[in-house]
């Protein structure tokens, strides 16, 4: 007789799960059921694939894992400081208003020791306006910032016309065309930026507000340059009349449409110390300023400062005037901003200005053109072609010129009366 076939008695459960491999669970399309391999197992290519397309899917980086990424703000940090920092700045306001004095107290330097014999950029043939271009390399710890210093000596309200503006526009200008043909050019690794990121603005303690030369020049610049108005020497000026003068010269700014420099809104994740910083700064527009090199003894402290009958201005005293807020301001905590309005926005107006140039240009060029084929029948081919290259290039200048605004109206930070 023929005997059946012993079967194996069937393990348990315990001790099956105890010996089999661990289980791999591989993906099937067409919302088939999920099906469980022991790993080990032939596998067909389709099944390996989408194993694989499991395996790939993004997962939380524990904390004794990383990939490298965090690394990343320190790789930027060390090649910002290997390469260093750029800032330039101009000084504009009437002679006697201390602004040569002020810029020494700010960096601590003597920037004008030689002034009877300047190293300066004569912007003009006339005796105007000349424009006085000061570098220094700053370093403090680790940190260089090469500082261009643009000063304006000779600028005041005795001189009429355009002999009075006209060169600080011309040079604001001529920064934005150095530029431009720089980026522009074939080898733009190296460009330097000699833009002016700001203008420091003095007004004359004395009068009532701003003159007339004062609101005309604000508007002339404040579509180019990021303006910081300041009152100049306000030790001359009681409490309460620096007070009044402030809010004077503020309302002034208001009424004829001046965009002085806005400081960008802090974000909502920001410490509350920093948020009260930058109210305190938004609420000194215009600083009132006092500049010193002159050391003097305060309560057995030396100080820089200014001595009277009366009594001591200590610059660097917040309760005495903005100085500390002004180099706060400009150096330690918005120097980046004033280089990114620059750039993002005055930058582009000229830009956009210089395209808009072109195109009136390459219009005037099309339409000589065409008289010029009008007038030889016989070229008629050849100057056809050179009018399908003209309107091609307008045709991408129009394009060009579109993108530019665009961006520039969806920018938070345009002024809305900018011209």
């Amino acid at each position: 007789s023929v005997m059946s076939p012993v079967r194996p008695p069937r393990r348990s459960s315990s001790s099956s799960s105890a010996g089999r491999k661990p289980l791999t669970v591989v993906a099937r399309e067409s919302g088939e059921t999920d099906a469980v391999k022991e790993t080990g197992t032939k596998e067909t290519k389709r099944e390996r694939r989408l194993t694989r397309r499991i395996s790939l899917e993004p997962k939380k980086v524990e904390d004794d894992e990383f990939i490298g990424f965090a690394t990343l703000p320190d790789q930027v940090h060390r090649k910002a400081v290997k390469r260093g920092f750029e800032f330039s700045f101009m000084v504009v306001g009437e002679t006697g208003l201390g602004k040569s004095t002020l810029i020494n107290s700010l960096f601590l330097t003597d920037l004008y020791k030689d002034r009877k014999f300047p190293n300066h950029i004569l912007d003009n043939a006339e005796q105007t306006v000349d424009i006085e271009r000061k570098q220094l390399e700053i370093e403090e710890k680790g940190v260089k910032v090469r500082l261009s210093v643009v000063d304006t000596p000779g600028f005041s309200e005795a001189l009429n016309g355009e002999k009075s503006w006209q060169p600080i526009i011309d040079y604001v200008d001529r920064q934005f065309e150095q530029y431009y043909q720089a980026e522009s050019g074939v080898n733009r690794k190296n460009i330097q930026d000699s833009r002016v990121h700001c203008c420091l603005y003095f007004i004359s303690p004395y009068g009532h507000g701003l003159k007339p030369i004062d609101v005309f020049m604000m508007k002339k610049l404040h579509h180019k340059v990021n303006i910081i108005p300041l009152i100049a020497k306000s030790d001359t000026l009681t409490p309460k009349e620096r007070s009044h003068l402030k809010n004077k010269v503020m309302e002034q700014i208001e009424e004829n449409h001046i965009n002085i420099y806005k400081f960008p809104e802090c974000d909502s994740d920001e410490d509350e110390e920093f948020k009260q910083q930058d109210r305190e700064l938004k609420s000194a527009i215009p600083f009132a300023v006092v500049g010193s090199n002159t050391v003097v003894e305060v309560a057995g402290k030396k100080v820089r400062g200014r001595m009277y009958q009366w009594g001591i201005v200590e610059v660097e005293n917040p309760a005495h005037c903005d100085f500390v807020k002004l180099r706060q301001m400009l150096i330690s905590t918005h120097m980046q901003d004033l280089k990114d309005i620059t750039s993002d926005i005055h930058y582009e107006n000229y830009r956009a200005e210089h395209l808009a140039e072109q195109m009136k240009q390459s219009t005037r060029e099309r339409m000589k053109l065409k008289r010029e084929s009008m007038l030889n029948p016989g070229k008629m081919e050849d100057t056809d072609n050179l009018i399908a290259q003209k309107d091609a290039e307008i045709q991408r200048m129009q394009e060009m010129l579109a993108k530019m605004q665009a961006q520039l109206q969806t920018n938070p930070r345009t002024p809305v009366n900018g011209t």
